[in-house]
């Protein structure tokens, strides 16, 4: 699968074109510090099986995306958003969301469906907001409402998202974040030593960035709660969670399904902050049949 640099939002974003090009179009929105490499297999081939139009992306500041600039502090941008001010970060998550609507029309797409994983579901929740008349429908998966009063992540799990690699070497790199990812996996479905491995690997040798990853963080807490523009969405929309995540807690999807009028909420038991291959069949049944309906949907209107 060959990905190419196409022009979008006024950036230039890395993506991947999988098909088959007479397919419905399903764009894959990555979450924080992921590149479009994260995404397992049998997910993207068992939705291209079902005959959608696979397509994929770095977001800004990942991967061979476009890389910005500005070191925002984190803190600075928690208090403007707790006082009600605008936070002053390089760039917000409704650019991120602008970023993806802009693969399509680089791709010459009217509308798709949509979906997110964790950072990458806010960012589809926000092309809900801002973009729906490009949306088809959409699916959110392990991913909140930026609510304030919604629980926190665990200390542990929250601990090893924000912890640094003893140094910048491949090797040290990569052992630290296979640490982490124990942290928050799905405890039912653990990756084997070998399997992580190759799959932390791989997003390193793609493009290791760690600047990136705090004005994505900052994008995120800059973005505050979503919930009163989400009650406005009109789009299909799917929320899935795994009752077993200790980053973004199951409540962060209870928030969200019961904030977009008529969202379908499944909740998977065993399931962490992550995408197990033995659930990858339950998810492409899952988010195929909410696409397929929202596609009827569309052609009754």
């Amino acid at each position: 699968m060959t990905q190419k640099i196409v022009k979008a939002n006024g950036i230039s974003i890395n993506c991947e074109d999988r098909g088959p090009a007479d397919g419905t179009p399903l764009l894959f929105v990555n979450g924080y510090t992921s590149s479009l490499l994260s995404w397992p297999e049998e997910l993207m081939e068992g939705l291209r099986a079902e005959g959608f139009r696979v397509i994929r992306y770095d977001n800004r500041d990942v991967g061979k995306s476009e890389k910005l600039s500005g070191l925002p502090k984190i803190s600075e941008v928690v208090a403007a958003v707790r006082e009600g001010k605008k936070p002053d970060i390089p760039y917000t998550l409704a650019d991120m969301a602008a970023d993806g609507i802009g693969v399509l029309d680089a791709l010459d797409i009217r509308r798709a469906h949509i979906m997110g994983i964790s950072m990458g579901g806010m960012i589809v929740q926000r092309m809900a907001i801002h973009h729906p008349e490009r949306l088809i429908s959409v699916t959110s998966i392990m991913s909140s409402t930026g609510n304030p009063d919604l629980p926190k992540a665990s200390d542990e799990a929250m601990k090893a998202l924000q912890a640094m690699p003893p140094s910048e070497e491949r090797e040290d790199v990569i052992r630290h974040r296979m640490k982490g990812r124990r942290v928050y996996q799905s405890p039912a479905y653990p990756k084997t030593e070998d399997d992580l491995y190759a799959f932390v690997a791989r997003e390193y040798d793609h493009m290791y960035y760690p600047e990136g990853g705090t004005r994505q963080y900052a994008a995120i807490m800059g973005d505050g709660s979503r919930v009163e523009a989400l009650k406005k969405v009109r789009v299909p929309f799917l929320v899935i969670h795994g009752k077993a995540d200790p980053l973004v807690p199951h409540a962060g999807g209870e928030d969200t399904a019961k904030s977009v009028p008529g969202a379908k909420f499944v909740s998977i038991d065993g399931m962490g902050h992550d995408l197990p291959v033995e659930l990858c069949a339950q998810y492409v049944d899952l988010i195929a049949t909410h696409a397929r309906a929202a596609e009827r949907k569309q052609a009754a209107e």
